[in-house]
């Protein structure tokens, strides 16, 4: 279900994506990392799952600290373990039809643009804003900047597609970017702290993207009315 606020809006010709929890599901890495992480100690699986949903809920980054809770060491990222969302794919392919260009803003390893070749997707984005690369981590506005750059696109011009309010929206929405919030991962059960972290829209799924009304009337508004 879209939950929406009322804008006036500019023509979108970008859309800008995170990766993680947004374009691919990291819930099975999270899980092998966890179990990296508490091997040979007396942390259960249970007790700290249930802790960085917790932190998550209290407005923290939940991972990051439960680590510090429990004093662990954070291991090995296991992106292998990682595979986009059923409506990934389908839904990337549709907004490359309309019209539209793509791009990630994502704090990545090293190797972005390779991971996203192999899920079949890295094709449909003609610029990544990789952390890894850029030197530069969200939430650093400078990342929001380096890639609209990239794209020679205007704020107002661009939408921010991410699971996390700090990091995705919060900076996105600063910049006068339209942010579009996906209710997936940890971050599901964060609550905007500021109005700052509000996004204009929020959706459960990538693919009701395509029903929000600005990617709508953009789409109709570069075509023109009788196309």
């Amino acid at each position: 279900m879209i939950n929406k606020r009322t804008h006036t809006y500019s023509a979108i010709h970008w859309i800008f994506f995170d990766i993680g929890s947004t374009l691919v599901d990291e819930e099975e890495a999270y899980k092998h990392r966890i179990r990296d992480m508490i091997r040979g100690t007396a942390v259960t699986f249970e007790q700290f799952w249930d802790k960085r949903i917790q932190f998550a809920k209290e407005g923290y980054n939940g991972d990051q600290k439960a680590i510090e809770y429990f004093g662990l060491n954070k291991t090995h990222w296991h992106s292998e373990d990682e595979v986009p969302f059923d409506d990934c794919a389908e839904t990337i392919r549709a907004l490359c039809d309309k019209g539209y260009q793509l791009g990630i803003i994502a704090n990545q390893k090293p190797g972005a643009k390779a991971r996203l070749d192999a899920w079949g997707i890295g094709r449909y984005f003609s610029v990544i804003a990789s952390s890894a690369e850029l030197g530069v981590s969200k939430p650093d506005k400078e990342i929001f900047l380096q890639a609209l750059r990239m794209a020679d696109c205007r704020p107002e011009n661009a939408v921010m597609v991410g699971d996390r309010l700090d990091n995705d929206i919060r900076p996105a929405k600063e910049l006068g970017i339209k942010t579009i919030r996906i209710r997936k991962g940890l971050a599901i059960y964060m609550k905007p702290s500021c109005e700052a972290e509000v996004p204009d829209y929020t959706v459960d799924s990538l693919s009701e993207i395509m029903s929000i009304h600005c990617i709508i009337d953009a789409t109709r508004q570069k075509r023109g009315p009788h196309d």
